[in-house]
């Protein structure tokens, strides 16, 4: 029976969910807004796939990837939609072309992620892009395996928790399955996500969200904004609600300083390859400084091939890209959360005390807190420095002959 101790010891990939034969465990959303989950013990058989299927009760050892790439598509406006190279839509196309399914993230009605597939390339547009928040897995390994024995390909793309989930339900290495991760800084709280958007569109009068890219490389792809689009309720009239760059939106500061992260991300176990993906995507931070031929500032694809399997997919795509190959050192150089969880923030329990009184303003509260920090910081670093060039000075002015 699965029971969580610790919050940092389950990554909220509903693999328990799923594979419970009996259905006695269902989700719960915490005071944070992340789900975990609860067990009907009444009904529970004690057969013990739960905990089997749990990817953090039965972690992989780390790989290296057989090759890295850095790779951009040929095809400019598909680069443009997507948050880097466009990789992964040219990995989902081959997929589809060869009669498979492609599942990913999507927005639902209330403009939160989960998890859909689809077979047709309007379809995968809507997995395009990054979602910062955590997705709703919901029944998508047992959808994903349908389709398996259907004797179907599928591409399955989520984080790397989400792929090692997928992997212990499986139980077995469907060889018409392919799992793509994507590099995970952490997953944000999609009660924050929720608030966020409450006070972007404050009443019912104001304009009805039509859209939402975390990732508009208008300014660049290195200076990315988040932008909201909605349309009035009254004249039907387009609006951009929001565009800020991501240093100066509310969310994406919460998010980028590691305030709203699952407790789980702090402690990550599926980092390194042990996701047991074929391929891992990312944004290739750094490229200009080994690839500097493959830096436009409209977005360039990290790729890892850590399996045959995945290389051969690869390998399919690539000459429908601009490619180099490259070093795995190079790929984690400004890509640390390849391998490495993000540091607990300081004061994460003051930002969510804040959080649930005010909102979104926690973060304005948080910046002056951080910005006294600084000037104390400053001070006393100033004061030891004062001291030490004194004492210097004097200890020299002691010295015989001087």
């Amino acid at each position: 029976m699965i029971g969580i101790v610790d919050k940092k010891d389950c990554c909220g990939c509903s693999a328990c969910v799923q594979i419970c034969p009996v259905k006695c465990i269902h989700l719960q959303e915490d005071s944070e807004g992340f789900l975990y989950p609860v067990v009907d013990k009444a009904g529970c058989i004690e057969c013990g796939r739960c905990e089997k299927a749990c990817p953090f009760l039965n972690a992989e050892n780390g790989r290296k990837p057989l090759k890295v790439f850095a790779a951009q598509s040929m095809e400019e406006e598909l680069r443009a939609c997507s948050s880097s190279g466009g990789i992964f839509t040219l990995l989902a196309m081959r997929t589809i072309e060869e009669g498979g399914v492609v599942f990913g993230v999507r927005f639902d009605e209330e403009w939160q992620p989960v998890f859909d597939y689809a077979d047709t390339a309007e379809g995968i547009a809507a997995f395009r892009g990054s979602k910062y928040v955590q997705a709703i897995v919901g029944n998508a390994y047992v959808e994903a395996k349908a389709f398996l024995e259907q004797g179907r390909k599928v591409m399955f793309c989520g984080t790397p928790c989400q792929i090692a989930g997928l992997k212990r339900f499986m139980r077995s290495e469907p060889e018409n399955l392919l799992a793509v991760d994507v590099v995970c800084h952490g997953v944000p709280s999609p009660l924050v996500w929720r608030q966020y958007l409450r006070e972007t569109v404050k009443s019912e009068a104001s304009p009805v969200i039509t859209g939402i890219c975390f990732r508009d490389k208008k300014t660049g792809w290195k200076k990315y904004s988040l932008v909201v689009r909605g349309k009035s309720v009254h004249d039907g009239q387009d609006s951009i609600l929001v565009s800020e760059m991501h240093m100066e939106n509310r969310f994406m500061q919460a998010f980028l300083s590691d305030m709203i992260l699952r407790q789980s991300c702090y402690a990550c176990k599926v980092k390194g390859g042990r996701s047991l993906s074929d391929i891992t995507i990312a944004d290739f931070w750094g490229v200009s400084g080994f690839h500097p031929e493959m830096d436009d500032d409209l977005g360039t694809n990290l790729v890892f091939a850590y399996t045959e399997k995945g290389l051969e997919h690869l390998n399919a795509v690539l000459p429908e890209t601009r490619y180099t190959g490259s070093e795995y050192e190079n790929g984690i150089y400004a890509n640390p959360c390849v391998e490495n969880s993000p540091a607990i923030p300081k004061y994460r329990h003051l930002f969510w005390k804040d959080f649930l009184k005010t909102g979104m303003s926690a973060m304005d509260i948080m910046h002056k807190r951080m910005q006294a920090r600084g000037v104390r910081r400053l001070f006393w670093s100033l004061r030891d420095l004062f001291r030490w060039s004194d004492s210097r000075y004097f200890n020299c002015r002691s010295q015989p002959g001087t």
